[in-house]
């Protein structure tokens, strides 16, 4: 994984030195509304934050590319359905933290000067293994996540203003494949531009 860390670092670093005059970086952070699907996590959203960087590189007129390199913290409960799937005591596995780096590559169109519209795919690298989740510290969760990423940003001078909607497109259950796992978060931030 630290190679293709290292590539996108590169290839950011490339188109930089391309793009120097209307290269833009800077720092974001914001609110999570997220949920985990699946029977063993309750059907409600709950609230974790993000904070990250990104980086702007035109393409043309109306494209921009914006890789970010982002920490995210989502917050799940489990429901009874957990304890029945895995014969454990749902009491001791409730309120999940789960914390991601994770690596959104986002493709801007640029509907006007201060508004575009957002998408891109998002990699996902678990930083915490909850290995007391289950007995035996059996890993509960996947290492990684691949979503997909849309939304909106407003550009104000150098702060933007942005809503996006995340869905993971793999399960991430590492137990079994009897309950599948996914993924999905609401993103409400600003970021401000630095470079």
């Amino acid at each position: 994984m630290k190679k293709y860390i290292l590539s996108l670092a590169i290839i950011v670093a490339s188109f930089s030195v391309a793009n120097a005059q209307s290269f833009h970086a800077g720092i974001k952070f914001g609110a999570n509304v997220n949920k985990l699907s699946g029977q063993s996590f309750k059907d409600q959203f709950t609230y974790g934050y993000h904070a990250g960087i990104f980086t702007e590189i035109p393409l043309s007129k109306k494209w921009t590319l914006q890789p970010e390199v982002v920490f995210n913290e989502l917050n799940n409960d489990t429901s009874n359905k957990f304890s029945q799937l895995y014969n454990l005591n749902a009491s001791r596995v409730s309120n999940i933290k789960l914390s991601y780096l994770s690596i959104p590559l986002i493709l801007n169109y640029n509907v006007t000067k201060m508004v575009s519209l957002q998408a891109g795919p998002q990699f996902g690298i678990l930083l915490d293994q909850h290995k007391d989740l289950l007995q035996n510290g059996k890993v509960a969760f996947k290492q990684g996540d691949f979503s997909m990423v849309g939304g909106l940003q407003v550009k104000l001078s150098s702060l933007r203003v942005y809503a996006r909607y995340v869905v993971g497109l793999n399960n991430i259950n590492e137990i079994n494949n009897q309950d599948k796992w996914k993924n999905q978060s609401i993103q409400l931030g600003i970021g401000l531009s630095i470079l």
